[in-house]
């Protein structure tokens, strides 16, 4: 059972922060709350979390805006937003700005529980016989510290944004389709929209892409989805 994993519960709402927390709990997660974007923040400043469950509405800062600052702050924590019912454009809002994966009011606690596992594993995944090192020049990733460089710099990643170069340029010339991806990455049967893959890509392509709007490395596969581009 986890026992050191750290998850800050991010709700206004405290009988859905007691639900959540007690199914959390039950699985041996260390979890911590707050009431607010604002307190939210504090606390992963000063905490070790491990993955962020963030409700949109909250008074003060919005969920949105919490993401926002997170990922500039400490771009490896797991972010999984909470989304109104129905509401596709804060799905695509939140993934815009880097949440790794949503959840849908009302949503049942145990599935809950299983994508904070299932976020939490594919950020420490490594497989037996990884080299400390892949390259693929003008690119290097670093298994080990889970870093990815660009020309020598840091290019900061998500930690699905990871998950996905990494399984590209592992893979050079392979063409995916979104729901290898899905179950590739994510790690179990997404059931959500696909375009949480698209959405990835765009945010992957701005940062490693010269011109993301004419991708060299990420290509697109018409009527399929995308590979990393093979220049053997």
């Amino acid at each position: 059972m986890t026992i050191n994993n750290k998850i800050l519960i991010v709700e206004d709402e405290e009988h859905i922060r007691k639900f959540v927390r007690i199914n959390l709990e039950r699985n041996g997660f260390v979890v911590l709350e707050a009431d607010t974007g604002e307190k939210g923040i504090d606390i992963a400043r000063t905490e070790s979390i491990d993955v962020v469950v963030l409700d949109i509405m909250l008074p003060g800062i919005d969920g949105f805006e919490v993401c926002k600052i997170l990922r500039q702050e400490l771009p490896r924590i797991g972010i999984i937003m909470l989304t109104a019912k129905s509401q596709d454009i804060d799905k695509i809002m939140g993934l815009e700005y880097g949440t790794d994966d949503y959840m849908v009011k009302p949503f049942n606690p145990m599935e809950l529980v299983l994508r904070v596992k299932s976020l939490i594993r594919r950020m420490e995944l490594t497989t037996e016989g990884d080299l400390d090192t892949i390259t693929d020049p003008p690119f290097r990733i670093d298994t080990y510290s889970r870093r990815f460089f660009k020309d020598q710099k840091e290019v900061e990643l998500t930690p699905t944004e990871y998950s996905i170069i990494k399984l590209f340029i592992e893979n050079p010339g392979k063409a995916f389709n979104r729901d290898e991806i899905l179950n590739l990455v994510w790690g179990y049967d997404f059931v959500g929209d696909s375009k949480i893959v698209d959405v990835n890509i765009r945010r992957l392509r701005s940062k490693v892409e010269k011109d993301p709007s004419n991708p060299y490395y990420i290509e697109t596969v018409w009527g399929v989805g995308y590979r990393w581009r093979d220049k053997e």
